[in-house]
């Protein structure tokens, strides 16, 4: 897997590339290549504020390599982008918090049509080196989400997140497959620690960026 940051020339935004090849799995709540499948590559890429594309999934293919890839976007800058590691696990997190959300809101305290790309969104890739269950990887999904929360919360926001954060799991495909992912699991506790540490990290990096 290589990670590589880019400028896109016509937008003047950066992007952050993740190339894996052939033999992983994903699972993804992005717009392009959600789901669970075979995937080769992720892209996290910066967009404007107020973007108002009507077609984002063939924005995200323009951008990306040839192949199955997932892409989803922020307008979160990609290049202060924080990681972290534990015991084999990757976390890398995109963290903007202009609007944060709790998820439990009363209906009508935002509009819809205007939140998701107005907010600044916490987009997070997270690798894991063994193959997993359907099962243990939307486990896992729950668990990145939870640690993302009690990292914002910590870090002083009163928040569970944005409107329109996104999430990625990688494992290899091939392999015995774990069938836990969550947080007192042998992995689910490796992948909580890593995005908490990255998402804290990035949080507080906004707040000092946003302060100024």
């Amino acid at each position: 897997m290589k990670l590589t940051y880019r400028v896109e020339e016509e937008a003047r935004l950066g992007s952050l590339l993740w190339e894996f090849g052939p033999g992983w799995r994903m699972i993804s709540s992005a717009m392009l290549g959600g789901g669970i499948g075979a995937r080769e590559w992720v892209l996290n890429a910066q967009v404007v504020a107020g973007y108002a594309r009507m077609d984002p999934a063939e924005h995200l293919r323009s951008l990306g390599p040839a192949g199955d890839g997932v892409g989803m976007m922020t307008a979160a800058s990609v290049d202060r982008y924080t990681r972290a590691a534990d015991g084999g696990v990757e976390a890398v997190a995109t963290v903007g918090l202009r609007v944060p959300t709790w998820a439990a809101a009363p209906e009508g305290a935002e509009d819809p049509e205007l939140a998701p790309m107005r907010v600044g969104t916490v987009n997070i890739v997270t690798v894991l080196p063994v193959a997993m269950t359907d099962a243990a990887l939307v486990n896992t999904v729950m668990t990145v989400t939870e640690a993302k929360s009690q990292a914002l919360i910590e870090a002083g926001f009163a928040c569970t997140g944005t409107a329109s954060d996104a999430v990625c799991v990688a494992v290899p495909a091939d392999g015995p497959r774990e069938v836990f992912g969550g947080p007192r699991s042998e992995w689910g506790a490796r992948v909580a620690r890593a995005v908490h540490q990255a998402v804290r990290r990035g949080a507080e990096a906004w707040r000092s960026h946003h302060s100024k």
